[in-house]
């Protein structure tokens, strides 16, 4: 029960009127020393609840009466649009019964209307790092009296080249008493760097390993021979498969429109979703799947954090992800906080390497699936490497070029007395060292 935090009973309050009752792992684990003032590094999986496992402790903080401020008193940064519209409508939800006011800042708004809401003062601001830093330059942000600094999925921000900006960031908030560090994986050496640069004494919350990120989604691969054979698996999975709703992933925006033409042309009512589109698109796209009147999402990367989507029970990877914390992003979209869901990643003979990386990164192994009717050609390589990605084709160029080497060698020499086509001699009569020949070329 949520009563056993040391909350404000007004936010305990909007926590019984949300109906939230037992709360989640991350939650259990994250409030209590949120509450008491340490930095935190969290690491847990995309929907697991962590954005409540921040936001009622920065709350708690901030609670009070209504006074004049002068300043924003708390900063959230995430990586995307529709990470910080989900984040705010969760702020405003815990917040119903207090005085604390929450906007947001984000690029694809009109930005002199954001710094008149800026202008207002509001107690929380949530944004994305690159409109942050424009509106700082502009002098329409001041964060100088921030007590509290949150990084929510700080792993994205680092994938998607905010290092820079996030730093700045934080350098304006100097005066900062807690900073909270939450994302989906580890990230590696760049995450690490910035952890040790930016929590003071952190306590470290690891609420899953890796492996352990999706247990409730189903994990396919289906080989496919080229594009064309990808979009007749997705238009066979799409017209056979159980699902509430759907989120294809493909790599480019390019891929991703070409393949949203061809479902519509087939008669399915999709969305496509990726960086080129306005904001407003943007919202469209996913009020009408969150909505149910579509039931199919394309995507790109863009789209792999911050869509909460109530019933998004299949994931399908038209091109497969370029890293391992990629994947679990995009498979993060379904089986959340305990439900089911299917992944089924489409893999041709360039993707092979990257799903073998991916299954020694996540140390599973996925389910090998054929549709009849639909099989084709390609099975994945005849030889694998012990690491399972596809061996032979460097070996074979090497071969190849020893092969070659060795058939010139013999055009080179001459036997004892025979005639050379060059009349020089190899060695000169005076004694002088002999000169370099070029090696003639094989016929």
């Amino acid at each position: 029960m949520f009563d056993q935090f040391a909350l404000h009973e007004r936010l305990l309050k909007a926590v019984a009127e949300l109906k939230f009752v037992e709360p989640t792992p991350v939650q259990v684990a994250a409030i209590p020393p949120a509450l008491e003032g340490r930095d935190l590094r969290v690491t847990a999986q995309t929907g697991s609840g962590k954005t409540a496992a921040f936001v009622l402790p920065m709350l708690n903080r901030l609670i009070g009466d209504a006074v004049v401020r002068t300043d924003v008193r708390a900063l959230i940064l995430l990586p995307t649009r529709e990470l910080a519209q989900q984040t705010l409508k969760e702020v405003e939800r815990f917040s119903q019964f207090t005085f604390i006011k929450s906007a947001m800042i984000t690029g694809g708004e009109d930005f002199k209307v954001q710094a008149a809401v800026m202008r207002k003062v509001p107690d929380i601001l949530i944004g994305t790092p690159g409109r942050m830093i424009e509106h700082l330059n502009a002098g329409t942000l001041v964060l100088k009296d921030v007590e509290m600094l949150i990084l929510d999925e700080a792993d994205r921000m680092l994938d998607m080249g905010f290092a820079e900006d996030v730093q700045r960031l934080v350098g304006e908030c100097a005066k900062r008493q807690q900073t909270l560090l939450f994302s989906a994986t580890s990230g590696g050496a760049a995450l690490r760097e910035m952890t040790a640069s930016v929590l003071r004494d952190p306590l470290h919350l690891q609420l899953n390993r890796v492996s352990e990120l999706n247990e409730g989604t189903r994990q396919q691969i289906i080989t496919a021979e080229n594009t064309e054979h990808k979009e007749k698996l997705v238009h066979w999975l799409l017209a056979n498969e159980t699902y509430k709703k759907a989120v294809i992933f493909t790599n480019t925006r390019v891929q991703a429109d070409r393949l949203y033409g061809r479902l519509v042309a087939e008669g399915v009512k999709a969305f496509v979703l990726h960086g080129d589109k306005d904001q407003k698109d943007r919202k469209l796209a996913i009020d009408r799947v969150k909505e149910g009147g579509v039931k199919v999402l394309v995507a790109t990367d863009v789209a792999a954090r911050g869509l909460d989507i109530e019933g998004l029970d299949l994931v399908i990877n038209f091109d497969m992800p370029r890293s391992g914390d990629e994947y679990v992003h995009r498979i993060g979209r379904t089986g959340r906080a305990g439900g089911e869901g299917l992944a089924i990643s489409l893999i041709c003979h360039n993707d092979w390497n990257l799903m073998s990386s991916i299954e020694r990164y996540l140390k599973q192994r996925f389910e090998r699936r054929v549709i009849k009717g639909l099989k084709g050609s390609y099975m994945g390589p005849k030889n694998l490497k012990a690491s399972g990605k596809a061996a032979g084709t460097k070996k074979k160029k090497i071969e190849k070029k020893k092969g070659t080497e060795k058939k010139a060698k013999p055009a080179g020499k001459r036997p004892n007395g025979a005639k050379r086509e060059s009349p020089s001699p190899v060695v000169s009569q005076d004694g002088i060292a002999p000169l370099k020949r070029k090696k003639p070329t094989a016929e």
